[in-house]
């Protein structure tokens, strides 16, 4: 039985991890929020929310992208006033990737369209149900296999 289900899981989370399947859904979320925004920018947006101010080295692995696609993407972004490039204090030649406030709030109308999306589509689910699998699935990236590492700037 234990088998059977890390076999569903795994292949639940190979059609979650495909690139084709994050790209409809950033494209879905991001549609109309204007220049810049889209599902190629998405992810840049979405990891400094998450990090902080960074540089396009450090941003790069947490987006799953290289250094030059980070900057590419950063670029379009600060372009269109989401992003701004600050010094980096603790290196003089690089610098730091920067929400502006309106990079903030397009963030949070992504997180709301996100929320309402992943609402939409548990719907019919009964509540408890719901909360159970908000419940479960927290702990499995809490304490599973994609739990955040020391190296990731996590806790284990």
């Amino acid at each position: 039985m234990e088998n059977d289900a890390g076999h569903e899981i795994a292949e639940a989370l190979g059609v979650l991890l495909k690139r084709t399947t994050r790209a409809r859904l950033y494209q879905g979320l991001t549609e109309g929020l204007g220049e810049g925004v889209d599902e190629l920018t998405y992810p840049v947006l979405s990891g400094l929310a998450r990090s902080g101010p960074s540089s396009a080295a450090d941003l790069a692995p947490e987006v799953g992208l290289d250094r030059s696609g980070v900057t590419r993407r950063a670029t379009r972004l600060e372009e269109a006033g989401l992003v701004r490039r600050e010094p980096d204090p603790g290196d003089a030649r690089a610098s730091l990737l920067v929400l502006t406030p309106q990079g903030e709030e397009v963030v949070a109308v992504l997180r709301e369209r996100l929320a309402r999306h992943i609402n939409a589509a548990l719907s019919d689910w009964e509540p408890q149900d719901v909360a159970v699998f908000a419940r479960q699935l927290r702990e499995f990236v809490t304490r599973g296999p994609f739990r955040a590492t020391d190296q990731d700037g996590g806790s284990r």
